[in-house]
């Protein structure tokens, strides 16, 4: 039965409760609130089930947040349902109005309501103490504020550092100096209003609603519906003023990257490998024609323009790493060639030759995120740790390694190598550990931003993800056709929400991280497709190399192509500007 405590009126000393049928309290659908009807020209409340009821609290709430107090109380009234109890509804207006005294008896009307243990208590008058003694501070009435502090704060054993602290306010000489050291708005509506947001966590909700709960609701509904989205590839800043509540939020396809934009012929063999600078301003691509080639990436238009030839690797260029600035570019070559190139960006010169012995394998490498060391080896065996003017600095030996990965705590590397296996290896504790194993060969492997997922191209399986803290197997994606060669695949989105990799068949899958099957397959290489890179800024472009010697730039269909901003990171899926493009956090995307 849904007692006076959880916000029903009462009417004549008698609760609405005493109206119900005591047969019909507390089941699923059962009415809490009697009939609407009109006595004597006043309304008597409508009988709600549980559901409703809490849907007219919640509607309640927002308008008086909004303001709009008259058509509350009339909600009110003929729904019989009050937003909070009593006595919190009482606390509530003493905590507005300042009455610090009256607002300390309202606690002790609360104390059986409370969800915690008598500590709740002690943490509700902590704070409401806590912003008396600032006020009175603030008033400049220092010995009522000492009086609060001795005999009221210092009693309750109640965080004593945060006592401390307070009492070293007292030494401020004016009211800016006390707010700034406080951190606090100052005596009013606002400091007050997040006192009792504060407070309110201590209550339940039966008691007295979370602050802006429909809001809250509401927020939660639309980051369902963008999580379920395949093709959300904006902004994490979807709030409600930025999108319609009356219409389910939906991306089109056209608005991914699914439409080639440009095809570049520069290269004069097959193309082996791309990578986007950090910056997402340039795009290098690594040919067996012995080049690499420097683009400047327009990200208005989304498309590549020629900047430098990079000449002179003549084993070709089978993989390259920018370094975490974007200053310089590491070009390592294929199967068993032994030396790398360090290039200078900036200058469009080679800076260093990196070769030990005729016999090495310098195949992979990886930048440590400080950009001042890299880690480089090969199948024969071959392990270096080099500062960046390509000194062998550490190494390990007898690691056979197919590929690498610098993790950003800046000293552990991952190393996949020809048992099938990624470990993970620590130079300046020469400590190594296995953190998962393949049935087949690992032929390439990258990490996400957030240094929690690996993504894996095994040979003959196609592309797996792994979570590296919980060394498991998440997903294995379907559709792409693995073979023997070496493809690269990559992260991709505003969130790296996607995943992209090359393939055998001569296309290229997209997938979104939840899903197995393919969102997107790309069909207009005519050969293999060794690799794919995704924009790290401009989040609508793709890149894909071949070995039908092209690069190709992918991105939104012509009809979203029209606005400068649709391709900077603040644009959003519903094809508006987003105010805002910080969304780089990284959600549960392995649930």
């Amino acid at each position: 039965m849904q007692q006076p405590a959880n916000g029903c009126t009462q009417h004549n000393g008698a609760t609405e409760d005493d109206h119900i049928p005591s047969s019909s309290a507390q089941q699923n659908g059962t009415d809490i609130a009697p009939h609407s009807t009109t006595v004597n020209g006043e309304i008597s409340p409508k009988r709600l089930d549980r559901t409703d009821y809490e849907i007219v609290r919640l509607i309640g709430q927002h308008l008086k947040t909004i303001g709009l107090n008259h058509t509350a109380e009339v909600l009110i009234q003929e729904s019989g349902c009050r937003l909070d109890h009593p006595a919190a509804a009482k606390f509530r207006q003493h905590v507005m109005d300042g009455d610090w005294n009256k607002a300390d008896n309202d606690l002790n009307e609360l104390k059986s309501l409370l969800e915690g243990s008598s500590s709740s208590l002690s943490q509700m008058k902590f704070l409401l103490l806590e912003q008396k003694y600032l006020e009175y501070l603030e008033d400049g009435r220092v010995l009522d504020a000492l009086h609060v502090l001795r005999n009221e704060l210092t009693p309750l054993q109640h965080n004593t550092a945060r006592v401390h602290e307070l009492s070293s306010y007292m030494m401020c000489s004016e009211r800016e100096e006390l707010l700034a050291r406080a951190g606090w708005e100052g005596k009013g509506d606002n400091s007050r209003t997040s006192l009792m947001d504060k407070l309110q966590e201590f209550l339940p909700p039966t008691i007295m609603l979370p602050p802006k709960r429909l809001y809250t609701l509401l927020n939660q509904a639309i980051d369902l519906q963008k999580h379920r989205c395949p093709y959300h590839n904006s902004s994490d800043d979807l709030g409600l003023k930025n999108v319609s509540l009356l219409v389910d939020h939906h991306c089109s396809r056209e608005q991914f990257p699914c439409e080639t934009l440009q095809v570049l012929n520069d290269h004069c063999d097959e193309v082996w490998y791309c990578r986007f600078s950090p910056d997402g301003r340039k795009l290098a691509t690594g040919s067996k024609d012995t080049t690499v080639i420097i683009w400047d990436v327009d990200p208005d238009t989304l498309t590549c323009h020629h900047r430098k030839t990079l000449e002179g690797h003549s084993y070709g260029v089978a993989y390259l790493a920018w370094s975490p600035d974007g200053s310089h570019l590491i070009a390592c070559g294929p199967e068993d060639c032994p030396e790398l190139w360090i290039w200078n960006i900036e200058t469009e010169e080679l800076r260093v030759k990196v070769s030990q012995s005729p016999e090495d394998s310098l195949t992979s490498c990886s930048w440590h995120r400080d950009g001042n060391k890299f880690v480089t080896g090969g199948i024969r065996g071959q392990f270096y740790q080099c500062d960046i003017e390509g000194n062998v600095v550490d190494s390990w030996e007898g690691v056979r390694v197919n590929c690498l990965w610098c993790r950003s705590d800046g000293k552990t590397v991952l190393a996949a190598d020809t048992h099938h296996r990624v470990r993970s290896y620590n130079f300046d504790e020469l400590t190594d550990q296995n953190i998962l194993h393949e049935d087949h060969p690992v032929m390439t492997f990258c990490v996400n931003k957030a240094d929690r997922l690996a993504l894996l191209n095994v040979a003959t399986q196609g592309v797996h993800l792994w979570d590296l803290q919980d060394k498991v197997l998440v997903r294995k994606f379907q559709g792409v056709t693995q073979g023997h060669f070496t493809i690269h695949s990559c992260f991709g989105g505003v969130n790296q929400d996607f995943v992209a990799s090359g393939s055998e068949d001569n296309k290229v899958y997209v997938w979104h991280m939840k899903r197995e099957l393919p969102i997107a397959t790309l069909c207009g290489h005519s050969r293999t497709v060794n690799c794919v890179a995704w924009n790290p800024v401009y989040h609508s472009m793709l890149a894909s190399v071949s070995d039908d010697y092209t690069v190709r730039i992918w991105g939104p269909a012509q009809q979203y192509r029209t606005s400068p901003s649709l391709f900077k990171p603040g644009f959003s899926g519903d094809g508006s500007p987003s105010p805002s493009s910080n969304g780089t956090s990284w959600p549960d995307m392995v649930s």
